[in-house]
């Protein structure tokens, strides 16, 4: 999800205000008029790397190698518009999350996905906390000595400060996913004015682990509390509070304040917590902290986590490190930039939209840039004035086998096959008509997507066409070097 930053400014009528410095992100945009084609670009480490480039057509409403097989709006509470926002798979269900939207408390939609091709809206819950919206959930199985089920976790933001003080996780027993339990909350300070963006639950022997990134907490509590958190929920009904992390371990900068500094190279950055995963043993966190990189972070005392490496970005490149997903057994990280304009006070940023940048972390302290992934769409940067065109930066990635699936808002979900990863290369996608795609999740078989304007979307692939056709993507250009 994407927000914008501004200079510093106030509490305005209760509400949060974004007080933010260089411009970054934020604000899940409109439905696009136009689409374009997919590009994968591979590249050598450096600040100037080597590039060659591939193409697939996709134009508006046009499927390559994809069916969709079902595509179902959100109902709609009390007439309240919904605005969807991301999506997880559990078992035979799936879980879309809402945006703020029209402000009101849309909560998390339950979907019975037994027969995929007709999924069945069955429940709705978190949408009892006033003043929040819930962008994300994830749902594990677990084996605590206090609790054995299906348990989910669930973003709690504030879009008014009059409406709640309450921000932070939400937990429930969904082992029933048609009649969700809540059982406990887990609640960020009253001055962190914004919340808990996006959070993970991983398990560890008998634990459950969540992690949160809580966003903007480390700017607007003044250092008082960070926006990275470790919190112990084996015992969901009292969540017991593990670890903060403090960015200043990895920023020198002595104009950071919490969020805004300036870099070794005179860049004026942005660093704070967007999004984490951990890998499937849980042993290590990936920490998408925006212009600071991807931060990999051993947890496997998760009362004393070790930063053991992070990604980092050229001097051309504005970060925005949003997401993160892992792949060939963990050495390789794939990393989403969700840039919706470049600072245009610096114009030695690169222009265009947001792209993925694919790592190597076999050694995990030294993390090598081995390729990156970009739409046509995304390299022109559209006037902000013209920006009903459509919104094309990258935003979320999964990862199935060799697999990459990214969503893309107005790109639709471009599907990349990574069994090379110095040169992964797409092979199949998805641009509805005024796509507008915030998440995407393999759900055996299938591919769901969540579309903000338009609900949930399932997608069968045609992997036998997909595999033969990327044979027969022809270089457009000769490979160029980017300063």
């Amino acid at each position: 999800m994407l927000y914008r930053m501004f200079k510093r400014t106030a509490i305005v009528g209760g509400a949060a205000m974004l007080a933010l410095g260089a411009p970054v992100a934020h604000a899940c945009n409109l439905g696009p008029e136009e689409h374009g084609q997919g590009i994968v670009k591979p590249v050598e480490p450096g600040p100037s790397h080597a590039s060659g480039e591939a193409s697939i057509t996709v134009q508006q409403g046009q499927f390559t190698n994809v069916t969709e097989v079902a595509a179902v709006e959100l109902k709609e509470i009390d007439g309240q518009s919904v605005t969807t926002a991301d999506v997880y798979a559990h078992k035979d269900h799936a879980y879309l999350g809402t945006h703020r939207g029209a402000r009101s408390n849309e909560g998390v939609r339950v979907f019975d996905m037994t027969d995929p091709e007709n999924p069945e809206e069955v429940s709705v819950f978190a949408n009892d906390i006033p003043g929040t919206w819930q962008e994300k959930v994830i749902v594990k199985s677990v084996d605590t000595p206090h609790f054995t089920g299906d348990l989910a976790v669930v973003s709690l933001q504030k879009y008014n400060q009059d409406e709640t003080e309450q921000s932070g996780t939400a937990i429930y027993d969904v082992t029933n996913p048609e009649r969700p339990e809540k059982l406990g909350y887990y609640e960020l300070p009253a001055d962190v004015l914004t919340g808990t963006h996006e959070l993970y639950l991983t398990t560890q022997e008998d634990r459950a682990i969540l992690l949160t990134a809580n966003i903007y907490a480390d700017f607007y509590t003044e250092g008082d509390y960070h926006d990275f958190t470790i919190v112990d929920v084996s015992d969901p009904e009292n969540p017991e509070h593990l670890y903060n992390w403090d960015p200043r371990e990895l920023i020198r900068a002595n104009d950071f304040d919490g969020m805004n500094y300036t870099d070794e190279e005179g860049a004026e950055r942005s660093a704070f917590a967007h999004s984490v995963i951990t890998d499937q043993a849980g042993d290590y966190a990936y920490i998408s902290y925006w212009d600071l990189g991807t931060v990999i972070m051993d947890i496997r005392n998760p009362e004393a986590p070790e930063v053991v490496g992070h990604t980092s970005f050229e001097r051309d490149v504005q970060g925005a490190a949003h997401s993160a997903a892992l792949a060939h057994d963990d050495t390789i990280l794939v990393e989403t930039r969700e840039v919706f304009e470049p600072d245009p006070d610096d114009p030695e940023f690169e222009r265009g939209w947001g792209y993925t940048r694919i790592y190597d972390i076999s050694d995990k302290s030294n993390p090598i840039l081995i390729s990156d992934i970009r739409s046509d769409n995304s390299q022109e940067q559209i006037d902000p004035e013209e920006r009903e065109r459509g919104t094309y930066t990258v935003h979320d990635p999964k990862v199935e086998g060799d697999k990459l699936y990214l969503s893309h808002y107005s790109d639709g979900i471009r599907m990349i096959d990574l069994s090379n990863p110095h040169h992964p290369r797409e092979v199949a996608s998805y641009v509805p008509d005024a796509a507008n795609v915030w998440g995407v999740f393999i759900y055996g078989d299938y591919i769901l997507g969540s579309d903000m304007g338009s609900g949930l979307k399932v997608l069968d692939v045609n992997w036998g066409s997909a595999l033969v056709g990327r044979r027969h993507i022809r270089p457009l250009l000769q490979p160029k070097h980017l300063n």
